[in-house]
C-alpha cells in the first residue's frame, strides 16, 4: 500500500515556515521557534521576503529557492500574499500547507482572495489544513508547528477539535493530568482537509491508540460518518459536541419538533460505535479508560462496600446515571450468606459491614464478578477501625488481573488512603476520588458497548421484509404533488405511499359534500371518524377539524357542517377540499404510538419512535436512529422509550403484536432509503395492540430529489448494496453466490486466509503472515459501502457457506480512483473465479462514480499478471519498487 496522502502534513521530512518571523510577539515568530525548539527531526526552512536571516538560520524569500524537495509549508503570512504563496508551493512540488494563522471571510475582498487560493491548490493537488489560530502538533515525532506556548505530552491520544481556543483548553488540562497526544489537530475553517480526512489517516495511525474530537459543525456528512464508523471499527473514539441544541429543528411534524439537531448527532454517534460525552474532563477519562481496553457486556453494576451509607449514595447516583443495579443470582446470595457476617445487606449494594477485612472485600467482590448477570463491579472501601486499605487495595489489585470484568475502585478519605491510591496508579486500575465519577465512567462504558453493537449492524434497504414495496406507486403520488408546486401530502396520499410499503392504514375516502359522506358512511359502515381535509392544515385538532365515534346519518351531517365551519373561522385562508371519511376503529388495548423521520440539515433523514396522540409534544417519549434499520435497530429503539415498556402484558393488557410493529418499523426505513423526496413524516396515532397494529392518521412533507445525487446519496449511512448480491455458475457448472461482505463474515473470511497456501498468502499480503491480525480482520469485514467494497464469492457446502474468493476496492480521496486486490482459494484457482469476480468489482467501482482501478502485483505473479492482461489491465513497472507491478484499468 502507497503512504497515506496526509503523510507530507503529519510526518514531513522538510518543513518550510512561510512567514517565519524574528519579530517578537508574531505568530510567525512563535511557529518557528516551537518548531526550533521541538526534537524535530528533519529540515527547516524559513521564507521571509525582508530578512536572509531567520533565528540564526538563512531565509530565503520563496519557497521555490529552496534547493531540496519541501513536503509541507507551514504559512503564517497576511492573507493578502495566499495566492502567490500556494502558487509557489505549487510549483515547487509542495504537496501540503499548514495555514497556521486565522483568515476573516467576513469581507469580500478576503473570501475572494481564499476561493483564489483554494483553487490554486487543486490544480496543483495541494491539501490545505486550516485556517487555525493554533497550528498541528505531533508530540510523537517531536514536531510542533504551533503557536501554543505550553507543554503538551507525548502519549497515544489524538485531539481533533473545530475550535483551537478549546483545543488550547483542553491541552492545559490534559498536562494537569499527565495525558500525552500522539496528534493535535485544530481544524479551524477547514477549507479542505476536514474530520473524515483527518480520521482516515489517524486509524491508520499506529501511534495512536484512542481519538478525542471536538465537533460543532459537520460539513459532509456522509464522509463524517463514513470515516468516523471506519475509525470506531478499530480504535475507541470519544467526541464532545458544542452547539448541540442551536439549530433545532423547524419543521412541520410532530417528529421535527421533537428532533433536536443534539438529538439526531448523538443518534448518528450511537450508529458510528463511538462515545459523547459532556465535558472536558469526561473527555479524557472515557479515552483513558476505553485505550487501556476497560470494557464492559451490559449496564448491570454491583456496589460492594463496607459503609452502607457511601453505599446507598452510590446506588442513587446508578439510578441517576441510568445504570442498572445488578440483581444478583440465588447461588451468589447464597455463597455470600455462607461467608459473610449474618447482618450484610443480603442485597445490592452489599454492604460487608464496617469492619471488613481485605479477605471479605475479596470474597464478596469475587462472588459477584463470578456472577453471569453482573457486569461490573464498583467497590467502596471506607477507612475503619480493624480495616487494611492498603492489603485491600492489593487484593483488588490482582483480582482485576483475573477478570475481564472492570473493577472501579472508590477509597474514601484523603491521608489515610493516599498510599493506596498512589498503588492503584501505578497498576493503571481505574480509581476515583468518588463512587459516583466511577459510577459515570460503568454508564459511559455501557453506552459505548451498546455503541459497538450498533456499528455492527449492516442492514440493507430491502432486509427482512415480506413482500417488495410498490415504489413506483409511492413515487407517483410524491411526484404529482410535487408537480402542482405541493409539498405536502394530503392524508389520502400519505395512506397511499404507507400502503404501497405495506405498512396497514385505516382507509380513507374524500367526501366534498355532506350528502358524499352519508353515502361513504353507509359503505364504510357506521361508526366512522370525519376529518377536514386540507393541504394547509398539519394538525387537524388544532381547528376542531376532527369528529369521532358518529353512529348515524344526521349525526354525520351536522358533524360534516360543524367541522367546515370551525375550519373555516380557525383558518378562513386554508384550502378546503373537503372532509376524509373513515372507519372508527375501537380496539379496546390499543397503545397509541408514532412513528415519525425528520430531516436533520446535517445528517439527513432520521426515524423517530415513541409515544403517539395528541399529547406527543409535551409527553417527549422518543427514540432516535439513523436509517437503515434491521431488527436490533428497531429493537433497540423500542427499548429506549417509556411507552416500550408498555408493549409486553401489563395489568389486563395483553401484549402487543411486537412482529407487526417491528415490520412497520422496517418499512419506514424502506420508505427513507427508496424515497429521497420524503422530506418529513407523522404516522400518529400507530395503533398497536394483541391484532396487530393499524395507522389511523398520516402526513408526508416532500421535496424534489437531488438529480446529480447517487443512490442512497441522501443518508449519512449506506445501506448494505442487496442489489449487488447475484447467482452465478462457474464454468464448470459449480452454482456460487456473489455478495458483499459482511461483518458477521469474519470467521468464514479467517478461515480462507488460514487455507491458502503460503505463496498465495505472500502473492496477496506481501508477508508471510498465517492469518489476519484482529484489526486486519475487522478493516476487511467491517466496510462502508460507500468508501469501499469488498466481494466474497462463495458456495454451500456440507459444513455451510465456504468463501472461495475474495476481490475489494478502496476509494482514493479525489473519489475518481481505486486501488484493488484478489485472491483465489488454491483449490479453486484456474476456474475462471477471477475473471467473474473482478467483473463484478468493476460493475461495483462504476456504480460509484469511479474511473480507475489500480493494484499493486508482485512481478513474480505469472498468473495474477496473465489474468490482468486479459482483463484489459496496463502493466507496467512499478515507479518505486522493482519487486512490484502496477496495473492499471479505466472503467
Amino acid at each position: 500500500m502507497r503512504p497515506h496522502y496526509l503523510t507530507p502534513l503529519f510526518s514531513p521530512r522538510t518543513v518550510a515556515v512561510v512567514g517565519a518571523s524574528d519579530r517578537p510577539g508574531s505568530i510567525g515568530q512563535a511557529v518557528f521557534a516551537n518548531l526550533l525548539a521541538s526534537s524535530f527531526q528533519g529540515k527547516l526552512f524559513p521564507v521571509n521576503l525582508n530578512h536572509k536571516v531567520v533565528g540564526g538560520m538563512p531565509a530565503v524569500a520563496s519557497v521555490r529557492q529552496i534547493e531540496e524537495p519541501v513536503d509541507l509549508a507551514v504559512v503564517v503570512t497576511a492573507i493578502r500574499s495566499l495566492p502567490a504563496v500556494i502558487k509557489d508551493c505549487g510549483k515547487k512540488g509542495v504537496k501540503a500547507v499548514l495555514l497556521a494563522k486565522e483568515f476573516s471571510d467576513s469581507e469580500q475582498l478576503e473570501q475572494e482572495l481564499i476561493n483564489e487560493a483554494q483553487s490554486i491548490a487543486r490544480h496543483f493537488g495541494i491539501r490545505i489544513l486550516g485556517p487555525n489560530v493554533l497550528g498541528l502538533m505531533r508530540p510523537v515525532a517531536g514536531f510542533n508547528a504551533s503557536n501554543y506556548n505550553g507543554k503538551v505530552r507525548p502519549g497515544n491520544l489524538a485531539l481533533v477539535s473545530e475550535s483551537s481556543a478549546l483545543c488550547a483548553a483542553m491541552l492545559d488540562w490534559a498536562d494537569s493530568k499527565e495525558i500525552g497526544f500522539s496528534s493535535v489537530v485544530p481544524l479551524g475553517g477547514a477549507l479542505d482537509v476536514g474530520f473524515g480526512e483527518i480520521l482516515d489517516y489517524l486509524v491508520a495511525d499506529n501511534a495512536t491508540q484512542g481519538i478525542l474530537l471536538h465537533v460543532h459543525h459537520i460539513h459532509d456528512a456522509r464522509r463524517f460518518m463514513s470515516a468516523l464508523r471506519a475509525a470506531a471499527r478499530t480504535k475507541p473514539v470519544v467526541v464532545i459536541k458544542s452547539g448541540r441544541f442551536e439549530n433545532d429543528a423547524s419543521g412541520l411534524t410532530h417528529a421535527s419538533n421533537l428532533v433536536a439537531s443534539g438529538d439526531a448527532f448523538d443518534a448518528a454517534l450511537a450508529r458510528a460505535g463511538v462515545l459523547r460525552v459532556s465535558s472536558i474532563a469526561q473527555l479524557f477519562t472515557a479515552a483513558k479508560v476505553l485505550a487501556a481496553n476497560y470494557r464492559v457486556g451490559g449496564r448491570r453494576l454491583a456496589i460492594v462496600t463496607n459503609g452502607f451509607g457511601p453505599g446507598m449514595l452510590a446506588a442513587d447516583s446508578a439510578v441517576d446515571y441510568g445504570v442498572e443495579l445488578a440483581k444478583l443470582s440465588d447461588g451468589t446470595v447464597k455463597l455470600l450468606d455462607s461467608v459473610l457476617p449474618r447482618n450484610w445487606s443480603h442485597g445490592n449494594p452489599l454492604d460487608i459491614i464496617g469492619d471488613a477485612s481485605p479477605m471479605r472485600f475479596r470474597t464478596a467482590v469475587k462472588a459477584c464478578v463470578d456472577d453471569p448477570g453482573v457486569d461490573g463491579v464498583m467497590v467502596i472501601f471506607t477507612p475503619q477501625a480493624g480495616t487494611d486499605h492498603l492489603t485491600t487495595a492489593q487484593l483488588m489489585i490482582g483480582l482485576q488481573r483475573e477478570t475481564t470484568k472492570p473493577l472501579f475502585l472508590s477509597w474514601l478519605g484523603d491521608a489515610k488512603v493516599s498510599e493506596s491510591r498512589e498503588l492503584f496508579s501505578k497498576a493503571k486500575c481505574a480509581h476515583f476520588r468518588a463512587p459516583e465519577y466511577g459510577i459515570e465512567v460503568f454508564r459511559h462504558l455501557a453506552d459505548y458497548q451498546r455503541n459497538q453493537q450498533l456499528l455492527l449492524q449492516t442492514p440493507g434497504p430491502l432486509e427482512g421484509l415480506r413482500n417488495d414495496p410498490d415504489v413506483n406507486t409511492a413515487r407517483k403520488v410524491m411526484d404529482a404533488a410535487l408537480a402542482e408546486g405541493r409539498t405536502v401530502l394530503s392524508e389520502r396520499e400519505s395512506k397511499q405511499v404507507l400502503a404501497a410499503f405495506h405498512i396497514p392504514v385505516n382507509p380513507t375516502t374524500l367526501a366534498r359534500t355532506a350528502d358524499q359522506a352519508v353515502k361513504q358512511a353507509a359503505k364504510i359502515g357506521y361508526p366512522v371518524v370525519l376529518k377536514i381535509d386540507s393541504p394547509d392544515i398539519i394538525y387537524k385538532s388544532d381547528v376542531g377539524g376532527v369528529e369521532l365515534n358518529i353512529s348515524n346519518e344526521e349525526t354525520l351531517r351536522a358533524a360534516f357542517d360543524a367541522i367546515i365551519a370551525r375550519t373555516r373561522q380557525a383558518r378562513p385562508d386554508a384550502r378546503v377540499d373537503g372532509v376524509s371519511v373513515q372507519p372508527m376503529r375501537k380496539r379496546r388495548f390499543a397503545r397509541e404510538l408514532m412513528v415519525g423521520v425528520a430531516r436533520d440539515a446535517g445528517l439527513g433523514p432520521v426515524i423517530a419512535f415513541g409515544a403517539g396522540g395528541i399529547a406527543v409534544e409535551v409527553m417527549r417519549d422518543l427514540a432516535l436512529s439513523l436509517p437503515p434499520l434491521n431488527d436490533y435497530l428497531v429493537d433497540s429503539m423500542i427499548g429506549q422509550t417509556r411507552i416500550g415498556q408498555l408493549l409486553g402484558p401489563f395489568k389486563n393488557l395483553p401484549p402487543v403484536d411486537v412482529d407487526e410493529l417491528r415490520h412497520v418499523l422496517l418499512q419506514v426505513s424502506e420508505m427513507v432509503c427508496e424515497l429521497p423526496q420524503l422530506r418529513e413524516m407523522d404516522i400518529n396515532p400507530l395503533v398497536a395492540d394483541e391484532q396487530g397494529v393499524i395507522a389511523l392518521d398520516a402526513r408526508i412533507f416532500v421535496g424534489p430529489a437531488r438529480a446529480d445525487q447517487k443512490r442512497y446519496g441522501h443518508m449519512a449511512i449506506m445501506p448494505y448494496p442487496t442489489h449487488m448480491v447475484v447467482c452465478a455458475k462457474l464454468r464448470d457448472g459449480t452454482p456460487v453466490m456473489i455478495r458483499p461482505i459482511r461483518p458477521e463474515d469474519a470467521d468464514m473470511q479467517q478461515a480462507f486466509v488460514r487455507n491458502l497456501s503460503e505463496e498465495s498468502r505472500y502473492n496477496r499480503y506481501l508477508s508471510s503472515i498465517k492469518q489476519l491480525s484482529q484489526s486486519m480482520l475487522v478493516r476487511f469485514t467491517q466496510l462502508d459501502y460507500d468508501r469501499e467494497m469488498a466481494l466474497a464469492m462463495t458456495r454451500e457446502g456440507d459444513g455451510g457457506e465456504e468463501m472461495l474468493a475474495v476481490a475489494r476496492f478502496i476509494t482514493d480521496p479525489d473519489n475518481e480512483a481505486c486501488e484493488f486486490a484478489l485472491e483465489v482459494a488454491d483449490d479453486w484457482q484456474g476456474r475462471g473465479i477471477g475473471t467473474l469476480l473482478l467483473q463484478a468489482l468493476f460493475d461495483a467501482a462504476r456504480e460509484q462514480g469511479l474511473k480507475l482501478m489500480r493494484g499493486e502485483v508482485l512481478a513474480g505473479n505469472k498468473g495474477m499478471l496473465k489474468l490482468m492482461h486479459k482483463l484489459g489491465f496496463s502493466v507496467e513497472p512499478h515507479p518505486e519498487d522493482r519487486a512490484l507491478t502496477l496495473v492499471l484499468k479505466t472503467l
